[in-house]
């Protein structure tokens, strides 16, 4: 089962690591401060932009500042109810200049259900993003060692929209991101599917069609296969398992694992209804949100 839901606003029910340090002869690489983290936090609070902790960050200072936001972010944001992996596709990838995955922890609040309605400004560079989430059904999955294994571990695949929140004045790198936690400000839940235990059922994730469109405009935003998350979408959830454990965090039944962007996100524009449709699985299922 998925976590509940909390509000936001009137609208809808929107509503750690180690440091490692880089030593030369000029200069000290550090983890940012508590005080960066704390006008961070600040900033996140406020809806507005930020200027983060630096474009230039190292990837070990950056993992070091997503732990103390992480943290900090939980007080805000309500319970963990699970992990979202970033930069699973070569889109994403290619887009930010990051080497891989990476991944960030998710929380109770804006996460909503398809056809909800919610402030198109929820965050100060608001996002909207074609995902996909599997719920965990035990800590197995991270001792799978091929995908069809993996489908032993996993209760159900639940259609996913995204809502990040980039936050970070001017460009933004890779490392930068995850610094923030990736970005994570919220979700819209789909109906649940139950996975099957097949080889079809696991092909057909990796030949699935993921299409986003605004439904008021008939417009396409983007389109992609389910193969563009590393192959197959349950390769990612088998990576973000794999990654947590060695960070020494270990999954729990109804963990809800995001699995990343199909594709580059697109901004929340007022006046839209946002649908992800996810063609060959089972009754082509899709989600949706309106933003106003």
């Amino acid at each position: 089962m998925r976590p509940p839901s909390f509000p936001l606003r009137r609208f809808s029910r929107l509503a750690f690591t180690t440091v490692l340090a880089s030593l030369s002869l000029s200069a000290v690489a550090a983890c940012p401060d508590d005080a960066a983290v704390s006008a961070y936090i600040a900033d996140f609070s406020a809806q507005r932009p930020s200027k983060g902790f630096g474009n230039d960050i190292s990837l070990a200072d950056a993992e070091c500042a997503k732990g103390k936001v992480a943290k900090r972010l939980q007080s805000q944001m309500g319970k963990i109810v699970g992990y979202k992996a970033g930069f699973t596709s070569a889109a994403l990838q290619q887009r930010f200049a990051i080497d891989g995955p990476k991944w960030a922890t998710m929380y109770e609040r804006n996460m909503v259900d398809s056809g909800a309605i919610i402030p198109a400004q929820f965050g100060a560079r608001p996002m909207v993003e074609a995902d996909l989430v599997v719920i965990v059904k035990d800590a197995g999955l991270a001792e799978a060692k091929t995908p069809l294994e993996a489908l032993e571990h996993l209760e159900s695949v639940v259609p996913f929209i995204e809502l990040p929140d980039l936050m970070l004045e001017g460009s933004v790198t890779g490392n930068a991101l995850v610094a923030t936690n990736i970005a994570f400000r919220g979700g819209v839940y789909g109906e649940d599917l139950p996975v099957v235990k097949s080889q079809a059922f696991l092909d057909a994730l990796a030949s699935m069609t993921v299409v986003m469109t605004d439904e008021i405009e008939g417009k396409e935003l983007g389109r992609a296969q389910g193969s563009a998350l590393m192959d197959n979408p349950i390769k990612a959830a088998m990576w973000l398992a794999q990654a947590l454990k060695k960070d020494g965090i270990s999954l729990q039944p109804g963990d809800v694992l995001s699995l990343g962007g199909f594709f580059p996100p697109q901004p929340a524009m007022p006046g839209v209804r946002i649908q992800v449709r996810y063609i060959g699985l089972p009754g082509d299922p899709a989600v949706s949100v309106e933003l106003r």
